[in-house]
C-alpha cells in the first residue's frame, strides 16, 4: 500500500494511507469500502503494538496498511465505535488473522459480528504499549457511540470521532430526543472539555479541529441535525 507522510487528513477510496508521526504515537488513516469509511491506525512508537479504530471493510486492504514483513507492528487491538454495519464488515476477519483482542460500548456489542472480549464504558482508559486512550460515550448516534482521546504531552489532543461528530455537525440521529442527546455529549464532553487546538478524526471525510467546527455549535442546535 502507498503511504504518505504529509498529512492533511484526508484520504480517498483506493489512495493512499495517510501517516501522521507524532512523538509516541503514529496515526495512519485509510479509506475502505463503498461507504467510503475512515479506518486508523494506532502504532506505539516504543512498543510498536497497534491498535485499529473500525475494521470497517475491505480486510485484504488493512492488511496490506498493517504489513507483511518483520517491521510490522503488533496488532493487538481493534475498536469498534459503534454498531452500523459499515464500521464493522472487516472486524471478523481482521480480529481472526491478527489474533486481535476487541473492544466496543456494551450498548452496541450485540450487532456486532464477533463478542467483544472487553466492554468499555464513559471514563475508561484503552491502552497501545506505552500510550493511553480515554474512552468517551455520545449517546445518540447510537446508544452505545463512543471517540477515543489522545492527549499528546507534547502537543494538541488528537479525538476519533466515529460518527458522532464532523466538520460541519453531528451525526445522524432518528429522533429530536436522539440529536438532543447527542449534541448535548458532544458539547459538554468535546467541546466544554478540550480546548480549540484539538485534532478530530471522524469515521467519513475529511479531519477538522474544535475551533473550526465550536463556532457553529447553536447553528447545529437549531437546524436540529
Amino acid at each position: 500500500m502507498d503511504l504518505v507522510d504529509d498529512y492533511t487528513g484526508h484520504v480517498e477510496p483506493g489512495g493512499p494511507a495517510a501517516r501522521r508521526t507524532l512523538p509516541a504515537l503514529t496515526i495512519t488513516k485509510v479509506s475502505v469500502g463503498p461507504a467510503d469509511n475512515n479506518a486508523y491506525l494506532l502504532i506505539c512508537r516504543a512498543s510498536r503494538e497497534a491498535l485499529l479504530v473500525d475494521a470497517a471493510n475491505d480486510p485484504q486492504r488493512l492488511s496490506d496498511l498493517i504489513g507483511y514483513d518483520q517491521e510490522r507492528p503488533t496488532l493487538r487491538t481493534i475498536v469498534t465505535t459503534h454498531q452500523h454495519p459499515d464500521h464493522w464488515q472487516a472486524l471478523g476477519a481482521t480480529a481472526g488473522a491478527f489474533g486481535a483482542n476487541t473492544i466496543a460500548h456494551e450498548l452496541d456489542a450485540a450487532p456486532l459480528p464477533v463478542p467483544p472480549d472487553r466492554f468499555v464504558a464513559h471514563g475508561d482508559t484503552i491502552d497501545v504499549g506505552e500510550v493511553t486512550l480515554e474512552v468517551i460515550h455520545l449517546r445518540g448516534h447510537t446508544p452505545g457511540s463512543i471517540a477515543l482521546l489522545y492527549r499528546d504531552p507534547g502537543g494538541v489532543p488528537h479525538l476519533f470521532t466515529g460518527d458522532s461528530l464532523f466538520p460541519g455537525g453531528v451525526g445522524k440521529t432518528s429522533t429530536p430526543e436522539n440529536f438532543t442527546s447527542l449534541l448535548t455529549d458532544v458539547r459538554t464532553r468535546i467541546f466544554d472539555a478540550l480546548p480549540d487546538t484539538t485534532w478530530f478524526y471522524p469515521g467519513h471525510g475529511d479531519d477538522s479541529t474544535l475551533g473550526t467546527e465550536r463556532p457553529h455549535l447553536d447553528e447545529w442546535r437549531e437546524r436540529g441535525w
